[in-house]
């Protein structure tokens, strides 16, 4: 089943998801179709709450399966806010941590980068996407892996990179180390958490 977020999806759901810089919604902010700039719609509460779950899905990439077991692993937490540790858990994970410090443009670009074996989690290479990481966890590029396509805008991308306060970025090595447990730092107000936790509660 594949996973890429098209910008249709970013039109459908009334927000960018795919990570794309131009992003389609960005210059049409309404649904695709002839009928889009007036569709309106208010929404039944279930419809809402299937929105927004589907919202954080598509940010992350990830099948609808993957992302259930994430909302029902962090139901299940007694020591977190159900709406933190399912960030946590999110944010956590490998491909993530590559995007977030500049590594790639995009999360699914990342999970490409993690997949082909580019990426070294405390000297050993992983090529997990869902690996989580932990406090003190280093991520760094192979070096052998510098040269090639993926990383050809790679100095740009890190020029660029804004890594929220719980990744630590050495732009001179490429390498980044989690110093704290993720935030969702960075997301942005347009996700209703309580709203996918009633979701997958019913």
């Amino acid at each position: 089943m594949r996973t890429t977020v098209t910008c249709k999806t970013c039109r459908r759901l009334r927000m960018s998801v795919c990570g794309r810089e131009k992003c389609a919604f960005k210059r049409k902010p309404y649904p695709p179709g002839v009928h889009g700039k007036a569709f309106r719609r208010a929404g039944s509460e279930f419809g809402v709450q299937l929105a927004e779950k589907q919202k954080l899905k598509f940010l992350y990439g990830l099948r609808e399966r993957q992302f259930r077991n994430y909302v029902q692993g962090a139901l299940k937490q007694k020591d977190a806010g159900t709406s933190d540790a399912i960030i946590n858990a999110l944010e956590s994970r490998l491909d993530n941590a590559v995007y977030r410090l500049g590594f790639s443009p995009t999360r699914a670009a990342a999970r490409q980068v993690v997949n082909h074996g580019h990426v070294l989690v405390n000297g050993k290479r992983v090529n997990i996407p869902s690996y989580r990481l932990k406090i003190g966890d280093e991520v760094k590029l192979r070096e052998a892996s510098k040269q090639k396509g993926p990383f050809a805008n790679l100095e740009i991308l890190i020029k660029k990179a804004a890594p929220p306060s719980w990744l630590e970025l050495d732009r001179v090595l490429y390498a980044g180390k989690m110093m704290a447990p993720p935030s969702g730092e960075g997301l942005g107000k347009g996700y209703n958490m309580n709203a996918i936790v009633e979701y997958y509660s019913r």
